[in-house]
């Protein structure tokens, strides 16, 4: 795929679960400048048209503000699917479209999963394959996978309002959604260490500082703005720095080919990660 074929817009989204998801879903926004990443603005989802902290609010938001956009790219960081072992359909898309009925809630998610894998926590291939940190039922991960599929990969799929790649093949005139990891990536890239502040471990804004400079140092991710920067850094969970490695990991598919990605049968079933 050449530079001049790329989508217009790029999108990083940091996703969240939580009562309160307006205020922890970050998003970044950027545009392609040859072969580099311009990133133009970076936000939470509290501030989309329509939204609020609820998810009630922010995430219908959400997923309007991916279909309003038919010429850009969004990466989200929620598992788009589940092991191979716990799903009877056959394909991705027939999963997809059955997961609202199956699973009535993020607890039932939970619950049935352990059921059915014995109380183990299965991952997929590609979590596996790209060491991605958690199951896509874990505690820490399940209200993820439940609200990011059933608030945004769902009626995206149902109404055909975007294309879920590389899974579904891409259309003009559609937004492209694919899934990413952004600890995969730093892990990938020898980045991956604490940069989210916790109570044990202190104030981790140098650690942040080292990830963004080492990104800027790549040539291909640049700011729109200085005081960015300090917006990123002052995230104290890393979700804005989440959500900047999220649009760089779906700009780099782009320039690699995301049409050219081969799927065998587990990723046909499971989802992929980009990273």
């Amino acid at each position: 795929m050449s530079i001049v074929e790329l989508p217009e817009e790029i999108y990083g989204v940091d996703f969240s679960g939580a009562k309160d998801a307006g205020k922890w879903i970050w998003i970044s926004k950027g545009i392609a400048d040859g072969e580099c990443l311009l990133i133009k603005r970076c936000f939470r989802a509290v501030d989309l048209p329509g939204s609020g902290k609820e998810p009630e609010k922010c995430l219908p938001a959400l997923r309007d503000y991916v279909a309003r956009h038919a010429q850009a790219l969004f990466g989200f960081d929620f598992p788009f699917g589940l092991p191979k072992e716990l799903v009877k359909q056959t394909r991705w898309e027939e999963f997809i479209l059955a997961f609202p009925s199956e699973y009535r809630s993020a607890n039932d998610l939970r619950r049935i999963c352990f059921s059915k894998a014995g109380n183990r926590e299965l991952k997929r291939l590609t979590d596996l394959q790209n060491r991605a940190p958690f199951s896509p039922y874990n505690i820490r991960v399940y209200r993820q996978t439940y609200y990011g599929i059933t608030k945004i990969i769902y009626p995206l799929v149902r109404d055909d309002l975007g294309c879920i790649l590389p899974m579904q093949r891409p259309k003009r005139g559609k937004p492209w959604v694919l899934e990413v990891c952004p600890a995969s990536t730093l892990k990938s890239e020898g980045l991956y260490g604490v940069y989210k502040n916790r109570r044990h471990s202190g104030d981790q804004s140098h650690v942040r500082y080292h990830i963004l400079s080492s990104i800027q140092a790549t040539g291909q991710l640049k700011l729109a703005k200085e005081d960015m920067i300090d917006l990123i850094l002052a995230d104290c969970r890393g979700d804005a720095l989440d959500s900047l490695i999220a649009a760089f990991v779906a700009f780099q598919a782009l320039k690699k080919g995301i049409e050219d990605q081969r799927l065998n049968c587990e990723y046909e079933i499971e989802g992929f990660i980009f990273v």
